[in-house]
């Protein structure tokens, strides 16, 4: 046997352990069951059930006077505020097993299910108490949670004079956390200028345009304020088709930035309409890339706040 397989057998061997234990000795609650609690709860749940308030109501029904809502049980058990807020001394038989599990890395936990059986209905003047056992450690399973154990406790609830009045059956996963991927880190943003934040607006619409000269009509990029044909500053701008060619590339291994996914293909593309523009390829592997190689423009959004044009391979019936 492997050193691994004999210190998972050993834990497991701990875990089980459990099995049958006391988790919670018998604590009494801190106030017999009681009128006043009973309407608070019976507001809060907006339940109008007679019984509950009413004594003529209950003893129309056959009892002897009002009960307690059923879904009230644990109520009157509750350890209150100042049990939470300092807690006791010695670590319980819970604090143990939390901390076993721990240990193995079962650090997360979410109910998963509940079943209530009860004896008698609770009545003004009783005296409510409760216990809990272990009633089984799963053996470790994989959920979509993480991987996990489902363990069984058992509630034992009793009234003074220690006959059982109800019993619950919790079940809770007790799981390792999957872990998250990093989040990708953002994407070096642009430089946006007065001069150029036309297209970046464009793009976030996915719309690629291109700056047009408003008197000689000559198209440029990138953008800048003055037409390098006439020296214009008029200008105005076309929608391109997104259909051109690869005139050259490159593809990057380094330096490796966190937002970007090696190699990446980085292309000079020369559009139908005549201009130039640097882009990624997508959709092909680097060794497949070509010049000459006829592409479509796509769009990725990287962010919330940036959209920006990519290039793949055009399909045949896309030339």
């Amino acid at each position: 046997m492997s050193e691994d397989a004999a210190v998972n057998e050993k834990y497991e061997a701990r875990l089980q352990a459990w099995v049958g234990r006391e988790l919670v000795a018998r604590r009494p609650g801190q106030d017999p069951v009681n009128v006043p609690m009973i309407r608070h709860w019976a507001e809060a749940m907006e339940d109008a059930n007679p019984v509950y308030l009413d004594e003529g109501a209950a003893k129309a029904t056959g009892r002897d006077g009002v009960v307690a809502p059923a879904s009230m049980i644990q109520a009157w058990t509750m350890r209150g505020y100042a049990a939470t807020v300092r807690p006791p001394d010695e670590p319980s038989g819970f604090d143990e097993l939390v901390a076993l599990l721990a240990e193995g890395g079962y650090t997360s936990v979410v109910a998963t299910d509940s079943e209530l059986e009860f004896e008698r209905e609770l009545v003004p003047g009783d005296h409510v108490s409760v216990e809990e056992h272990v009633e089984s450690i799963s053996p470790e399973k994989k959920t979509g949670l993480g991987t996990g154990r489902f363990v069984s406790t058992v509630k034992t609830y009793r009234d003074a004079s220690g006959a059982v009045v109800a019993t619950q059956r919790w079940r809770t996963l007790r799981f390792r956390p999957a872990e998250k991927p990093a989040p990708k880190a953002l994407r070096p943003r642009p430089a946006v200028n007065p001069d150029n934040a036309f297209w970046f607006e464009a793009a976030r619409e996915h719309r690629l345009v291109i700056q047009r000269c408003a008197d000689c009509k000559s198209l440029r990029h990138p953008p800048g304020p003055c037409c390098p044909q006439c020296g214009s500053f008029a200008w105005d701008t076309v929608g391109s088709s997104g259909a051109g060619h690869v005139y050259t590339f490159t593809v990057n291994h380094h330096p490796k930035h966190p937002a970007f996914d090696y190699p990446l293909v980085v292309a000079v593309i020369e559009l139908a309409e005549g201009t130039r523009l640097i882009a990624n390829m997508t959709g092909v592997e680097p060794a497949d890339v070509e010049v000459g190689m006829p592409v479509v423009l796509d769009w990725i959004d990287p962010d919330l706040d940036l959209s920006l044009p990519v290039f793949r391979p055009a399909a045949r019936e896309e030339r």
